[in-house]
């Protein structure tokens, strides 16, 4: 599928329902509300739905798009920077079904393809940036609320611009959405300075329960429910964690286990260019970039740390 293919179908489709995926960040939202106004520009009904709902800490990018947020019958269904249906959360199951996506747009290499049609670019740092090459493709208006969330994308999903997945085009792309007039430093004192005292909280529980494996090539912090209302943070502001266990100096695999059920891990693995955390995370279902990836595991604790090390083991060798 190509951009011709993906103006096609945009000018085509009706009532869309825009997916973005569970625990949301900036990208899928941004990406989401992005395409949502472009969408409503055209003259057609569109909404985003999220299984776990909008958080407050995203709320500059909904504006204008708050509206009515249900369809009675969706004629068109669009995910947006969703690799996996399961992604998806619990609350979009009836997404979930074959055929259910009309559209995937994607730039995780994991994309498993389970849309009707399904145009993923790999090589960008973020859905935003596909999505704001794709509106300047159809001479779609970027106006300054759409520019703010497609910035938005770029900016989280690329670390702030830190991050290896960084392109010239994602640097290209944020200079000309500030060029529009996008505030971008109060976006990313927002995305990346700002904290909450519950935030400081959590991030005083993570750095006291960091455990170092293999010489302290693999560190992981495991966040508990018990540990997670100890802190009396909202869930949201557990988002972000991930980077702290890959910060430590002699670090190369980086690994936050959140509990999400009674007996359901989530995993996001960030890596050094020593490794591959994609490739990590497919062995257990799961996928994403080469230096950040996520997967779920179910089972017990001790039986999720357990296969986490077995497969560290494989990578480090030596003793634990």
């Amino acid at each position: 599928m190509d951009f011709k293919e993906l103006e096609r179908f945009l000018l085509s489709c009706e009532d869309a329902v825009i997916l973005a995926h569970k625990n949301p960040d900036g990208d899928t939202l941004g990406s989401a509300f992005a395409l949502c106004r472009a969408l409503r520009k055209m003259g057609k009904r569109a909404n985003v739905v999220c299984s776990d709902g909008f958080p407050e800490r995203y709320d500059f990018l909904y504006e204008g798009c708050e509206g009515d947020n249900t369809l009675i019958e969706p004629k068109c269904v669009i995910a947006v920077d969703i690799a996996d249906v399961t992604l998806m959360g619990r609350n979009l199951e009836c997404y979930q079904q074959e055929g259910a996506v009309d559209l995937c747009i994607d730039h995780h290499i994991s994309n498993k393809h389970y849309a009707k049609q399904t145009y993923v670019d790999g090589s960008a740092s973020a859905t935003a940036l596909v999505l704001y090459e794709l509106f300047r493709f159809m001479n779609i208006d970027i106006d300054l609320q759409t520019a703010r969330c497609l910035y938005t994308g770029i900016s989280t999903d690329t670390g702030c611009f830190k991050y290896e997945n960084t392109t010239q085009k994602a640097h290209i792309a944020a200079a000309e959405l500030i060029g529009m007039g996008v505030d971008f430093s109060v976006i990313n004192r927002r995305m990346f300075d700002l904290k909450s005292r519950s935030r400081i909280m959590v991030e005083q529980i993570a750095i006291s329960n960091i455990e170092f494996y293999f010489g302290g090539k693999l560190s992981m912090i495991v966040i508990t429910k018990e540990l997670m209302a100890k802190s009396g943070a909202e869930d949201s502001e557990f988002d972000g964690i991930a980077a702290i266990p890959i910060s430590v100096e002699g670090v190369e695999m980086g690994i936050t286990v959140r509990q999400r059920g009674s007996q359901t891990y989530k995993l996001s693995v960030r890596t050094t260019e020593k490794h591959d955390a994609s490739e990590f995370c497919r062995n257990f279902g799961g996928g994403g970039h080469i230096r950040a990836a996520g997967c779920e595991i179910s089972g017990e604790l001790s039986d999720v740390r357990e296969r986490i090390l077995e497969l560290g083991a494989k990578l480090f060798g030596g003793e634990r």
